[in-house]
């Protein structure tokens, strides 16, 4: 069992290094198009202390948290944090964005500066579905998502924008080179 956590924890750790990312990276990467869609659809409407608790899952062996929140409210745009805890890793991703379009003016992934993320993806299924997690029921909108930046990689998420803050992420299903990942929302708090 050590050995393979072991195993596991050097991949996880030359994955993360082959991508010049950290597993935060690639779950923020996952969910800025759908900030993106909230924002351009609906507006923002975000507080200081908006916050998302989210229970991990990597390939069906490796679990963590993830908390999303909003940090500051600036001229410059709206700071939001993303804080994830694996049992290997921890990451936390600082994003500045422009609350009319979404857009990321800038990100700061452990405390180093870097570009954002380039989205190139087509929604390839959306329909109504009401789904149960931790945090409670939700009437949410399906999305099927292919990455077509990422080799056509797909997504799926259950979101609920007008009931849930942030993204408005219930839960989500992404590939992975570890398998699939899964991100259950546990608790959020409007402010």
């Amino acid at each position: 069992m050590f050995k393979s956590l072991i195993l596991v924890a050097a991949l996880v750790v030359s994955t993360s290094a082959q991508a010049s990312n950290s597993i935060g990276m690639f779950l923020f990467q996952k969910q800025i198009v759908q900030i993106q869609g909230v924002i351009k659809a609906q507006g923002l409407n975000w507080h200081v202390g908006d916050t998302n608790n989210y229970k991990l899952n990597m390939g069906g062996f490796l679990n963590g948290s993830m908390k999303m929140y909003v940090r500051e409210i600036t001229a410059d745009g709206i700071w939001m944090n993303q804080d994830v805890d694996m049992m290997i890793q921890k990451s936390k991703i600082e994003v500045l964005l422009n609350p009319a379009n979404g857009e990321v003016i800038k990100m700061i992934v452990d405390g180093k500066e870097q570009a954002a993320p380039k989205n190139d993806v087509e929604v390839v299924d959306q329909k109504e579905a009401t789904i149960t997690v931790p945090a409670g029921t939700f009437k949410t909108i399906y999305l099927k998502i292919k990455d077509n930046a990422n080799n056509g990689s797909i997504s799926e998420m259950w979101v609920n924008p007008r009931d849930i803050p942030l993204s408005g992420m219930a839960k989500s299903l992404a590939d992975s080179q570890l398998g699939k990942v899964t991100i259950e929302l546990q608790s959020f708090e409007k402010k």
